[in-house]
């Protein structure tokens, strides 16, 4: 369980646990019942292997295919779905939702090599889908597709281009319509025996990693046992490339690289053990200086690119839980910063008073960080995101203020008063950083009530100053300023500031129009003060 554990941490990287047959292979390997299986490519004179044409027309859109042939292929009902969710486990993962990798499936005997990848205008491509009995012309199904909970997530891909991605076989006849669907004439069924799988991308390396995910994990049904048939890929400029690329990486580590990071003491030979359960064929090599270990990467281990990788798999072979626990020896890396400490001290303190902690998105709206706060943008304060994905992350927040009164808004039914506050960072234009803004660490607290609640927290502001005062920092006798600021009441707000005359905060009763257009009810009193200023 605890390799079960720690591995699945990894899928994002280590794609061969994202079916079945990966998982119960890595713990057959784990437990020593069985060896790390040798992948081979079928020996097929260059004349008889099955070719894929590429068109020039393809680069305008998905540039990239490679393929690999399943011979032989046993499938029941159980490695039928399986086959299928490993598929749609690699489109939401390293595919990226099929933006940079879409694969393709075909029941090999139904068609006819060699086969053409080109890209063609929609209202020449015509085919009938999987699961469907009509014939569409490429453009058509767009729009049929729009109503479809699952295929209308990938039509924004391809549906704006001038040309769409489509394979054929020497007949013509259509295997897929990358990245969206597939030819009905092709589908696998329980009866196929041999499988011809294509994967087209925007991405050649995360291409040949799905391709080789998908023929290691299933060609142990094949005939002949983890036995691929290659594909021939020729480009449109003669050049040509054999897929999938099986072959397995080779690396030479000293054993301290990979024992001296984790912490334990092991010795070349039970190194070697772990690594072989990771189905890692590792070996020692000749080194005149200290034990060496060569390594041998198969290609369902992508995730391996480091030595760093290897001391990680050792671990978990090893178990995290035999790793002895050791203090560092020196805390002057990655020691906690003065800012950090003193902000959880703030905290420790505004919570004391009866304020609860919240946590909101950096990213806001423009409407938001200005006109809902009856402030003016005059280009010169916030940093804005060139193209944000929603309309609700288009500013870095230059203010904490806005954050709290969305966090009340939410919360308005709770009883009152209402008591919340938060150390964060707001982010500012700055000519002076090489990233042209700057961080600047904040607190801001909300008191929303019946009444107004000013003298609330004008109390939390004179807690803060009475706490913080030191040589150093010098409030004087006075420290509220009148002030001017749109989002408060005229006469009910003030600048807090030091005996120098320089500001860190403000406070006051928040507008009647700012309460409105967030949907407050109620009057809310509102502090911000930088807190790096009082450190």
């Amino acid at each position: 369980f605890c390799f079960l554990s720690s591995k699945r941490e990894r899928t994002a990287f280590s794609y061969d646990l994202l079916c079945l047959e990966g998982l119960a292979r890595s713990l057959r390997i784990f437990t020593g019942s069985e060896a790390t299986p040798i992948f081979k490519i079928a020996s097929i004179p260059r004349g008889s292997m099955l070719q894929m044409h590429v068109r020039p027309q393809t680069s305008q859109i998905r540039p990239y295919v490679v393929c690999a042939v399943l011979r032989g292929v046993t499938f029941a009902e159980v490695r039928y779905n399986s086959f299928i969710d490993l598929q749609d486990k690699l489109h939401q993962n390293i595919c990226r939702k099929r933006t940079l990798v879409a694969i393709g499936t075909h029941d090999l005997d139904t068609l006819q090599g060699p086969f053409s990848y080109e890209a063609l205008p929609p209202q020449e491509i015509n085919f009938i889908p999987l699961k469907q009995e009509q014939t569409f012309r490429a453009d058509a199904l767009m729009d049929f597709y729009r109503s479809d909970m699952k295929l209308k997530k990938f039509l924004h891909i391809i549906e704006n281009s001038p040309v769409y991605p489509v394979i054929y076989d020497s007949n013509r006849t259509v295997l897929s319509l990358p990245p969206i669907i597939n030819g009905a004439h092709s589908a696998i069924t329980l009866k196929t025996r041999n499988v011809f799988i294509e994967c087209t991308a925007t991405d050649l390396t995360k291409a040949n990693i799905v391709l080789n995910t998908m023929v290691a994990m299933f060609s142990e049904y094949c005939e002949n046992k983890f036995e691929v048939e290659p594909v021939e890929v020729v480009s449109h400029d003669g050049s040509t490339a054999i897929y999938p690329d099986l072959s397995c990486y080779k690396m030479e580590v000293s054993l301290s690289d990979i024992v001296g990071p984790i912490g334990i003491s092991l010795d070349e030979t039970q190194v070697i053990s772990l690594l072989n359960k990771m189905q890692l064929q590792a070996d020692l090599c000749s080194s005149n200086r200290e034990p060496c270990i060569s390594v041998s990467v198969p290609p369902t281990r992508s995730d391996v690119l480091h030595a760093r990788d290897l001391a990680e798999d050792v671990a978990i072979a090893y178990g995290y839980n035999n790793v002895p626990k050791s203090k560092p020896k020196s805390m002057t890396i990655g020691g906690r910063q003065p800012l950090n400490r003193f902000s959880d001290k703030i905290r420790a303190e505004v919570a004391r008073a009866g304020y609860m902690e919240v946590l909101t998105f950096v990213l806001t709206s423009h409407e938001e960080n200005f006109d809902m706060l009856n402030r003016t943008d005059d280009g010169n304060k916030a940093v804005i995101i060139a193209n944000p994905r929603t309309s609700e992350f288009e500013v870095v927040r230059s203010s904490l203020m806005s954050c709290l009164l969305k966090t009340l808004k939410h919360n308005i039914d709770h009883p009152r008063p209402i008591k919340i506050f938060e150390v964060g960072d707001v982010v500012s234009l700055d000519t002076s950083r090489d990233v042209g803004a700057s961080n600047n660490r904040r607190l801001a607290a909300l008191y929303c009530n019946s009444n107004s609640g000013f003298e609330e927290i004008m109390g939390l502001v004179d807690r803060i100053v009475k706490i913080v005062r030191a040589p150093h920092i010098n409030f004087g006798q006075t420290y509220y300023v009148p002030s001017s600021e749109p989002e408060f009441f005229t006469k009910r707000q003030c600048k807090i500031v030091m005996s120098d005359g320089k500001q860190v905060g403000y406070l006051g009763i928040v507008h009647a129009e700012v309460l409105r257009k967030f949907g407050i009810p109620d009057p809310c009193t509102f502090v911000e003060i930088d807190i790096e200023a009082l450190l």
